[in-house]
């Protein structure tokens, strides 16, 4: 039987002309064309990708981040563009926007989750689910995630990532339409009348004894043990504060080294340390990680983090009796500096082996975000991956 719905993938690299128009091409193949997502580097001149996306795009609605790293069925890219388009009379969407995000984050939760589901247009669809795009440096995470789950309950699953720029922990893109903004939420309720699934895996594993989060606000850690947590953080790695004065320094040891809050293995939820105050030593995460809490350091290999990725595929397709349309993936990019480059070309391999053929977009992030039951679903660290059937 015919299917009502495509999907499809268009990558456009540093040499193209106008890559925005060329991805965007590439991607918007079929009829009813109902919606496009944009993952583009820093690299690149973002504003005028998006004009350029606009001008092929047309009516189409378009949302989208910056990224650290592109993901496409033919590889990983560094400066390229990634457009990812859905259509057909099988599904439907409602996009949305939040600006100034970090003013409230659940209150820019709340409003991307709820313009979404206003008016007509997304009925007689039984599968759904809402994609968001956020500044993952705009504060506790979690926080929009709150905002979207009161507003939606817990029918509706939540899937996606924060932007990245390329580790420079400066200042990340969100795209809405034919305009670039920056400390926002963008946002896309998909409907359809097959199967949306969600796989999460993040492949890290505990190494050394727990530690008690002994002073906490926010997204912030002031003491692990009753000791400063930054030095304490850095003694269990073999390190001394003195050698780590900056947040870039520290950033490329967390890349490898998260934290893993409430309990072991793969039920953890991870932690990425995003930066330091280095006059109090205290360490800041991307989200909450609350007083009493039992946090572990983390650690993880190549051949670990490849067997997430296989699982999180597999759980993705769980329900499906046939291959997806396509995929995306949200991977993290502390799991592309395990693997090396000949360990991310075998992930995405991976994937696309588990796609059945069918294509494959995302980008690495600066956190992930996947919740299909309860009120907790944001994850560093971790590939998440939506399959569309």
């Amino acid at each position: 039987m015919e299917r009502s719905r495509w999907f499809a993938v268009g990558q456009a690299g540093p040499y193209d002309d106008r890559p925005g128009f060329v991805a965007a091409d590439r991607a918007l193949i079929g009829e009813d064309a109902k919606l496009a997502v944009v993952f583009c580097s820093q690299s690149q001149d973002v504003a005028g990708v998006v004009s350029q996306i606009g001008d092929r795009a047309g009516e189409v609605p378009v949302i989208g981040c910056s990224t650290a790293g592109e993901i496409a069925t033919a590889g990983a890219g560094d400066a390229s563009v990634v457009v990812a388009a859905l259509g057909g009379p099988g599904f439907s969407v409602r996009t949305a926007l939040a600006t100034g995000a970090s003013g409230d984050l659940r209150h820019a939760g709340a409003v991307a989750a709820g313009a979404c589901q206003e008016g007509t247009g997304l009925e007689g669809h039984p599968h759904q689910v809402l994609l968001l795009l956020t500044d993952g440096l705009a504060g506790d995470q979690q926080e929009i995630l709150r905002g979207a789950y009161a507003t939606l309950g817990a029918g509706v699953p939540l899937v996606g990532g924060c932007a990245g720029d390329d580790l420079r922990m400066t200042r990340t893109f969100q795209i809405y339409g034919d305009s670039v903004h920056t400390d926002a939420v963008v946002a896309a309720a998909v409907r359809s009348d097959a199967p949306l699934g969600i796989g999460v895996r993040h492949g890290w594993v505990p190494v050394g004894e727990p530690m008690v989060v002994t002073a906490s606000g926010g997204n912030r850690i002031f003491t692990l043990d009753g000791r400063p947590a930054l030095a304490l953080y850095l003694e269990r790695l073999g390190r001394d504060v003195a050698d780590c004065g900056s947040t870039e320094e520290l950033a490329q040891i967390a890349l490898t080294h998260p934290l893993g809050l409430g309990s072991r293995g793969e039920e953890a939820r991870v932690r990425f340390i995003g930066g330091a105050d280095f006059a109090d030593q205290s360490l800041i995460s991307l989200a909450e990680i609350p007083t009493d809490s039992l946090v572990w350091i983390m650690a993880g290999d190549r051949e670990s983090v490849l067997e997430a990725t296989d699982a999180a595929c597999q759980e993705s397709l769980v329900g499906f009796d046939r291959p997806p349309l396509g995929m995306l993936a949200f991977d993290c990019i502390a799991r592309r500096r395990v693997l090396g480059e000949d360990g991310i070309k075998g992930e995405i391999d991976r994937i696309a082996a588990m796609a059945g053929g069918a294509p494959i977009a995302g980008f690495y992030t600066y956190g992930e975000i996947a919740r299909k039951k309860g009120v907790h679903g944001f994850h560093n660290q971790t590939l998440v991956v939506l399959s569309v059937g």
